[in-house]
C-alpha cells in the first residue's frame, strides 16, 4: 500500500485553502498510554466521497472526532478548507456528522427531534425537515416516539440530523449499521445525490461493497496508522 497516495502532494495546497477540504497533518492521539492515532497524515480532496476502512479499534472514530473538533490533537494539526481546527474555529462550519449513536429524546417523534436539534443552531426550517425525513425514508412514521424506533429507523434519523442543513462536508461513521439491503441502497442514493450537488463526504463502513460502490478514494487504518488503498 502506498502512504496517502491520492492527495499527499496537495497537502500544502489544501492548507492554503485551494483544493483539499480536509488536511490532517502528523496527528497523534493517545488514551491510557496507547496511541490510537500515530502520527497520522491524510488529505481528503473537495467534492468527492472518501472511504476509511479498518477493524474496530483501528482509530477511525477517533480520526473523525478529531476532524470535527470534538477531540483536540495532542500532536499535529487539522485543517478544514485551509483553516485550523481549534484555532480559527472550534468546530468546522457547514459540517454534518454522524459519529457513534446520537442521543435522541426518546419521547419525541422524528419531526420534533430534528426541529429541536435545528433550534440549537437557529430557527428551524420546517419544510427542509420534512424533505429530509422523506429523503431518509422516515416521512411515514407519524407520531411514533423515537424510543420505540427500531435500530434501522434510529440510524436513518441519525443520518437525517447530519444532512438536514445541507452541509458542504459530511462525516459519517458506519452510516449503514442497522439498515437492511433496501435501506443501504436508499441511503447510498441520498449520499450520491448530495455529492453530485457538491457535498464532500468522508465515511467508514465494515462492508467493502459499500465503500467500493460509493467512494472515489479509500484509506485503511490499522494500529493507529493510515495508508492509501486507492
Amino acid at each position: 500500500m502506498q502512504e496517502n497516495a491520492d492527495c499527499s502532494e496537495n497537502i500544502k495546497i489544501g492548507v492554503n485553502g485551494m483544493e483539499n477540504y480536509v488536511d490532517v497533518l502528523n496527528v497523534t492521539q493517545s488514551f491510557h498510554g496507547r496511541k490510537v492515532l500515530d502520527n497520522v497524515t491524510v488529505s481528503f480532496c473537495e467534492g468527492k466521497i472518501h472511504g476509511v476502512i479498518g477493524n474496530n479499534g483501528s482509530g477511525k472514530t477517533v480520526l473523525f472526532k478529531t476532524i470535527c473538533g470534538f477531540l483536540t490533537p495532542q500532536k499535529g494539526e487539522v485543517y478544514v478548507r485551509g483553516q485550523r481546527v481549534g484555532k480559527d474555529f472550534d468546530f468546522p462550519p457547514d459540517i454534518g456528522a454522524l459519529i457513534e449513536s446520537p442521543g435522541f429524546l426518546p419521547n419525541e417523534d422524528a419531526y420534533h427531534t430534528l426541529a429541536h436539534l435545528w433550534s440549537m443552531r437557529g430557527k428551524p426550517d420546517y419544510v427542509q425537515i420534512e424533505k429530509t425525513l422523506h429523503m431518509v425514508g422516515l416521512s411515514d412514521v407519524g407520531k411514533k416516539k423515537v424510543g420505540n424506533f427500531s435500530l434501522g429507523m434510529r440510524q436513518r434519523l441519525g443520518i437525517a440530523q447530519a444532512i438536514m442543513c445541507n452541509p458542504s462536508l459530511l462525516i459519517l461513521d458506519e452510516p449503514f449499521n442497522g439498515l437492511d439491503k433496501q435501506g443501504v441502497q436508499e441511503i447510498n442514493n441520498v449520499l450520491l445525490d448530495m455529492n453530485k450537488n457538491g457535498c464532500t463526504i468522508i465515511l467508514t463502513s465494515h462492508n467493502e461493497q459499500d465503500i467500493a460502490s460509493l467512494c472515489a478514494t479509500v484509506h485503511e487504518m490499522d494500529g493507529g496508522k493510515i495508508s492509501s488503498v486507492r
